[in-house]
């Protein structure tokens, strides 16, 4: 696929709003495959600064934490993840 990332949505979001990704201090946080069922612990944590480097990630396997307002920050699979470029 062709262009820069402007967007990455949860495909079905919980309800009480959109859920984006989670910008800590350190950039965007995603999640390991490879540490399991610890993957979702801080330890293993994966942080980017773009969503074209989240995305590559998401094309690897990577999870990424997504949340809305007043919703707890999740761990969201790649297959639940919808990618929107710049045309």
């Amino acid at each position: 696929m062709s262009g820069s990332v402007i967007r990455i949505e949860r495909i079905s979001s919980r309800s009480g709003g959109v859920e984006e990704p989670v910008v800590t201090s350190k950039g965007y946080q995603l999640a390991d495959p490879a540490h399991g069922k610890h993957r979702h612990h801080a330890e293993h944590a994966t942080y980017v600064k773009t969503l074209d480097e989240a995305v590559a990630l998401i094309e690897r396997g990577f999870s990424l934490r997504m949340g809305a307002k007043g919703k707890a920050p999740s761990l969201i699979a790649p297959k639940s993840l919808r990618i929107v470029r710049a045309s």
